[in-house]
């Protein structure tokens, strides 16, 4: 955010300012559960150590229907949605991912350019048409989709962006587990192990995919165990696991490769799983939903963001205790609300987040918390 020549950016829990002249001293203003603040207006030279958010996933154009009649048409793909939020937050960032070279190619790499994602790594191919989906709202205001796009594939011309410790690594969704795409998961996961970066995975396992469960199995646990947060539904681990109950598959299937789970639930409980216990939150209410299409992305996004804000990096995950935990999940939750109060995928694209986000409406814990052995 940029006031009267000031430039502010966070670290750890404080909010920190900078004159325009990097001689000039500002004094250090601390702010109470400061969760957005644009940093749109930082230089490279003034956020050279800045910790960033790398995305990889399917870039796709959503067609909204409701009662049958095409509403909106919105860029998507599960983390292409992080990123934007993520963008749109003012948190340096960058996409890996494809497109065809036509026009919702081209239109594709101007909305990450306008929304302040990097595109160094996200190629325009050559012969291959991009993918759209149709996503039809229901009356609760979520979508059953169709799709229509080629097989996913590496190309051999791809580069990979440089990690650095603390950067956030945002992956998930059938895109993290098809063949087609495994090369280059596996190798930004590598990537990510040897800088230090945090890795945060969303499952995003859908209904339509169960027939290859058997056989993805495996490559689950390998993405489970190269990850340091994982992210589900509860609709996600009932089809893998036939379970709905987070403490359960945490303690059978998750904790013995990665030690701290997520499973949200729409706007019911959201359980955070950690090796020292299970913490409850509450999902806050949002008034006049538009669309929940995108709403689990920006969450994963709020989560990103919230960890570099809050100045966590790997080694403090084991250290932290529920009242951080609540406060990362807060800002997950606000990024999540916004995005369901209208038809776009992605929080709304303003710079006023240090006053209209300030804490507000958090998610409640019970006081217990639940042991997860």
């Amino acid at each position: 955010m940029q006031e009267k020549g000031l430039i502010f950016y966070t670290k750890g829990a404080k909010t920190h300012c900078l004159t325009q002249n990097k001689s000039e001293k500002c004094e250090d203003i601390c702010v109470r559960k400061c969760f957005f603040v644009s940093l749109c207006s930082v230089s490279d030279n003034q956020m050279e150590n800045a910790r960033k958010v790398i995305g990889v996933g399917e870039a796709i154009l959503d067609i909204l229907f409701r009662e049958g009649q095409p509403v909106a048409a919105v860029h998507g793909g599960s983390s292409f949605n992080s990123i934007i939020s993520v963008g749109r937050a003012g948190v340096p960032c960058t996409f890996v991912g494809y497109t065809g070279a036509d026009i919702v190619g081209r239109q594709t790499v101007d909305f990450l350019h306008a929304n302040g994602v990097g595109t160094d790594h996200f190629q325009l191919r050559q012969g291959e048409k991009s993918a759209v989906s149709l996503a039809f709202l229901g009356e609760n205001k979520d979508a059953s989709y169709l799709f229509y796009r080629e097989p996913s594939h590496v190309s051999s011309s791809w580069t990979l962006p440089t990690m650095e410790r603390g950067d956030v690594l945002l992956y998930g969704s059938y895109y993290a587990v098809c063949t087609g795409m495994r090369p280059l998961i596996e190798q930004l996961l590598d990537r990510a192990a040897q800088a230090g970066a945090i890795v945060y995975y969303d499952i995003n396992f859908r209904r339509n995919h169960k027939d290859e469960l058997e056989s993805l199995m495996p490559v689950f646990l390998e993405n489970f165990r190269q990850s340091t947060v994982i992210r589900s539904s509860a609709d996600d681990i009932e089809v893998m696991f036939a379970s709905r109950d987070a403490r359960d598959i945490y303690n059978m299937y998750i904790s013995r490769y990665c030690p701290f789970f997520i499973c949200t639930a729409g706007a019911g409980q959201i359980i955070v799983c950690t090796p020292g216990g299970c913490y409850d939150f509450q999902a806050p209410p949002i008034e006049d939903v538009v669309s929940t299409v995108g709403a689990g992305d920006s969450f994963n996004a709020g989560f990103a963001c919230a960890l570099i804000w809050e100045g966590i990096m790997p080694e403090d995950l084991p250290l932290i205790g529920r009242d951080v935990w609540q406060r990362l999940i807060a800002t997950a939750c606000r990024f999540a609300g916004e995005t369901c109060c209208s038809t776009e995928n992605y929080i709304n694209d303003r710079h006023d987040r240090l006053n209209g986000f300030n804490g507000a409406n958090e998610p409640s814990m019970s006081h217990q918390a639940h042991q997860a052995y």
